[in-house]
């Protein structure tokens, strides 16, 4: 799958590059609202951040758009258990700083100073640091191990550029199972916002 996602990714962009009307170069910062969906727990979104670079290659109809940046994301668990006939609540939480590398394919509308953009695309995050806390009871629960060092995930979403400002608002879903663990499986969803400013 894999495999099959990097080799339509590289060949988007050689596409791209062939036909390429403009080039732009941007960095980007921004806000990240994620959680990781389990089915053993209820899930509570945990905020973040992401700061980063963008690249925009393309004509006016059709841009491929690879980024690179650094965001936190995480997520607080929160189970009802049953020990010896009583219930017990449980929780854990866990928190990863990431490198997430989308590469989008868009399209554009509007006026050279404003216009609206549509965009979507594979991303793959790898995991350059995590924090997590569990009880005993819940670890011993769940059968946490630790995570994965990547995740693969698909972004979609819609933005807006003011001549060189760029907004862009994109909900990232999870097709990979981060968890290292046998008998759940997590999957890392997130609604982000950022900010962007284009200086070439």
């Amino acid at each position: 799958m894999k495999k099959i996602i990097f080799s339509i990714v590289f060949l988007t962009l050689g596409w791209a590059t062939s036909k390429a009307q403009t080039f732009n170069l941007g960095v980007k910062a921004g806000v990240n609202l994620s959680k990781l969906n389990a089915d053993f727990a209820s899930e509570e979104n945990r905020l973040g951040y992401q700061i980063g670079a963008w690249a925009r290659i393309g004509g006016a109809s059709l841009y491929v758009q690879p980024e690179a940046y650094i965001g936190s994301k995480g997520n607080k668990f929160i189970s009802i258990q049953q020990d010896n006939g009583n219930e017990v609540s449980a929780e854990g939480k866990v928190r990863f700083t990431t490198l997430d590398v989308p590469v989008l394919v868009g399209t554009k509308f509007g006026a050279k100073n404003l216009n609206f953009r549509l965009m979507a695309g594979p991303v793959i995050s790898f995991i350059l640091d995590e924090n997590s806390s569990f009880s005993s009871a819940y670890q011993q629960a769940t059968d946490f191990d630790n995570y994965k060092n990547q995740a693969l995930g698909l972004q979609a979403g819609a933005g807006v550029d003011v001549g060189n400002i760029s907004v862009d608002l994109r909900y990232e879903a999870g097709l990979s199972n981060i968890s290292k663990s046998e008998k759940y499986s997590q999957k890392p969803n997130l609604f982000q916002l950022s900010l962007g400013f284009k200086i070439l």
